[in-house]
Formats: structure tokens, C-alpha cells, sequence
């Protein structure tokens, strides 16, 4: 069962205005990567289902997250279903993030009153995707979809529109910038952040600056 309710989920991510994405098939890697960015200042974080039993190792984090990292709110992305959208509320998830919008799994979304963030890529879309709940949209792939651009122009007729752009997204000011001033929610970051070493292993303090520094430019551009 969620620990958080949906509207918890979709103020943090707000709040935050930084989306983490990972995947790896290695808890203990996971693990590292939830603190780290915990660490760092970040409170919510998704977790793709992408690999043979992603499921398993969600859990897990999961169950990891709730004893150890007080706050931190957990989600699940890549969820194409209502049935593998139903596996993960088994376990936990406080919100599902898909690429697609997928009625089925608005219901069974609603049903536990979890926050369902479905992917975008026209107005209709988003329109359609409100309608069946979604308090928050994610366009995916931002960059390829119109970037900022597209953002802004959604916004003239859908000025009520919460997006999570997802894909093209920088930790870097400029690129950041662009985004919240189009009117952003929030944004999604994968590999980006997470640094690795001249060994190509992840680099744990250093992702924890790294996500520090993401945080603060996101301040500095809201104030």
C-alpha cells in the first residue's frame, strides 16, 4: 500500500521540481543510488520498470526507502499496463508513471487513490489524460515532442496543466531555465545525474553534489 497519497506525490515533485530516474538490476547499487540522492536533498525519485524482475527489486527499495530514508517518496515509471500498475501498488508504489495514456490504468490508479502520471504528446492527449484523473502529465520524449516550447503552448489553452517533461532535460541552468520558465511542474532526470568514475562505477558522493547543485539551480530559478 502507498505510504503517500497522491496529492503528497505530485506537491513533492513540485516542491523538488527534480524527477531522479534510474534502473539497475542490482539492489544494493539501487540502494546506494536512493541515498545518495537522498542525500543530496531529493525526496521523491522513480524507479523504471525496464528489467527481469525490476518488480523484485523495487520491492525491496521500497521496503529499503520506508525504514531508512523518512520522507522519501518512491514511485515506479515505464508502466504499460493495469495489471503490472496493479503489481506495483502491491508493493508500494506511490505513484506510476507511464510513457502512454492507458484508461485501464487510470482506474486502477484512482481505485487506490495513487498518482498515475501518464505520457503526452498533443493537447488531446493531455486533455484526455486529465479527464481520466491524472493530476500531473508527462511528456516523454520532452525534447522530441517540442521541448520548452511545446510546454508553453500547452499552456495557453491548458493554463491548469501540471507537466513533467521527461527526456532533453540537463541539470544545467540554461536547460532548466528553459523549462520551468515554460511552465514546468517538475522535470525528469535520468543518467545525467548519476556519475560515474574513470572505472565506470557509480560515483555516489558525487551524484550527491550533483543533485544538490540540480536542487539549488532550481531555487535560484523560482525565486
Amino acid at each position: 500500500m502507498a505510504k503517500y497519497t497522491r496529492i503528497e506525490a505530485v506537491t513533492r515533485m513540485q516542491e523538488n521540481g527534480i524527477v531522479p530516474v534510474f534502473y539497475h538490476e542490482d539492489l544494493e547499487v539501487c540502494k546506494q543510488i536512493l541515498k545518495a540522492c537522498y542525500d543530496g536533498g531529493s525526496r521523491v525519485f522513480e524507479f523504471t520498470n525496464r528489467g527481469d524482475y525490476a518488480h523484485e527489486v523495487f520491492g525491496e527499495l521500497n521496503k529499503y526507502a520506508k525504514a531508512n530514508l523518512e520522507g522519501m517518496i518512491l514511485g515506479i515509471g515505464s508502466v504499460l499496463d493495469a495489471s503490472t500498475a496493479s503489481l506495483y501498488l502491491q508493493l508500494g508504489a506511490n505513484f506510476i508513471v507511464s510513457p502512454i495514456v492507458n484508461a485501464e490504468m487510470a482506474k486502477v490508479c484512482n481505485r487506490r487513490k495513487v498518482g498515475w502520471m501518464p505520457g503526452c504528446g498533443s493537447v488531446t492527449e493531455i486533455s484526455y489524460a486529465e479527464e481520466l484523473g491524472a493530476e500531473v502529465v508527462k511528456i516523454f520524449p520532452g525534447q522530441q515532442v517540442g521541448g520548452p516550447d511545446f510546454v508553453r503552448a500547452v499552456k495557453g489553452p491548458l493554463p491548469w496543466a501540471s507537466i513533467m517533461p521527461t527526456g532533453g532535460v540537463s541539470p544545467t541552468e540554461e536547460n532548466l531555465n528553459s523549462w520551468f520558465n515554460a511552465g514546468a511542474h517538475c522535470v525528469g532526470i535520468g543518467s545525467k545525474l548519476f556519475i560515474k568514475n574513470a572505472e565506470g562505477i557509480f560515483d555516489y558522493p558525487a551524484i550527491t553534489v550533483k543533485i544538490r547543485e540540480a536542487l539549488d539551480l532550481v531555487k535560484k530559478i523560482r525565486s
